[in-house]
């Protein structure tokens, strides 16, 4: 596989001139492109540059509509709700944002939730931008149905991750937990099938259900959800926050994220925030002890570790992509 090496502004640039070229504004492939960079910063290549040339195609069949222009109304003092009108998820929830924060300094905790709209991209980004405003967040998203419950066969919830996105008492982020329903996330799948690799022992299940380690039979049958039962569970809870209080699809009836069958997704969001000051003023030392009895001990590491690591390598040496991946890209742009 040849590589090159780009910085992460030129892969913000190349996001952009594909989107747009594809036939979003520019505006809304902005959104989209900044998060496409991020996830390749954070070393999250499944998120990244991968997903443009799915964007690029759902722009171009009506999967997504990249000239959306969301709606947003504020029902009660404390509830956010946008309509991303099936356009990208991105712009939706930044046209949400400034209400969102807001509200929740005012009130001492608020929601925004997000339907009829599309993937987030990273959500442990979403969780970092509301610690970063001195929030503490709780961030969920569903997608299309990919996990069967225990005992079926049918997938009825997606890999639905949620986030928590922690302050410091300095104003920077503590912690960010980013981890989905599954044991892991169906993008890694996909990027495993368009490079040629097995999956791992106890990801997936066959349309059959039987245990697999071909993508491509993976794709076709079921996600194993992280930790049985429980992790399904913790699925549950997510559709329950990101579908049904939002008033998106259900996974079960929301079309693929890939490909070009069934026409938007109609997937959505829920973001909670609440402002630590309003509940205790010993949180911020707390954490801080909490965190330390944690990345005190020896081999033991914090969740996003990994993240923080690739995000100080790439920023420092940029990020190495796969030559037939940027030619792929850049054939929406000619």
């Amino acid at each position: 596989m040849t590589e090159r090496v780009m910085t992460l502004a030129a892969v913000e640039h190349l996001c952009l001139r594909a989107l747009t070229a594809s036939g979003a504004s520019t505006d809304n492939a902005a959104a989209v492109a900044r998060s496409t960079m991020l996830a390749e910063r954070d070393g999250i290549r499944s998120h990244g540059l991968l997903y443009v040339p799915i964007y690029a195609e759902h722009l171009r069949c009506g999967k997504v509509d990249g000239r959306a222009s969301p709606v947003v109304s504020q029902p009660r003092p404390g509830a956010i709700v946008v309509d991303a009108a099936t356009g990208f998820a991105h712009p939706a929830i930044d046209a949400g944002w400034d209400r969102f924060v807001a509200a929740a300094g005012r009130n001492g905790v608020a929601a925004l939730t997000v339907f009829n709209s599309y993937n987030c991209g990273v959500l442990g980004h979403h969780a970092e931008r509301i610690a970063e405003a001195g929030l503490l967040g709780l961030c969920t998203t569903h997608a299309p149905a990919s996990i069967a419950p225990p005992g079926g066969r049918t997938p009825v919830i997606g890999t639905n991750p949620f986030a928590l996105g922690v302050p410091d008492e300095a104003g920077g982020v503590a912690l960010v937990l980013d981890q989905s329903a599954s044991v892991v996330a169906k993008s890694e799948i996909l990027l495993r099938s368009r490079e040629g690799r097995p999956i791992e022992p106890g990801w997936a299940l066959d349309a059959d259900g039987a245990p697999t380690l071909d993508p491509v039979a993976a794709l076709k049958g079921s996600m194993l959800p992280a930790g049985g039962y429980k992790g399904f569970g913790a699925g549950l809870l997510v559709e329950i926050l990101a579908s049904c209080l939002s008033g998106a699809a259900l996974s079960k009836d929301a079309s693929p994220f890939s490909g070009t069958a069934g026409g938007p997704p109609r997937t959505g969001q829920c973001f909670i925030a609440f402002d630590p000051s309003a509940f205790s003023p010993t949180f911020s030392p707390q954490v801080a002890n909490l965190l330390g009895a944690i990345a005190g001990q020896e081999g033991a590491r914090l969740p996003g570790g990994r993240r923080r690591a690739a995000r100080q390598r790439t920023e420092r040496d940029g990020v190495a992509v796969d030559a037939a991946l940027i030619e792929r890209i850049e054939a929406f742009i000619r």
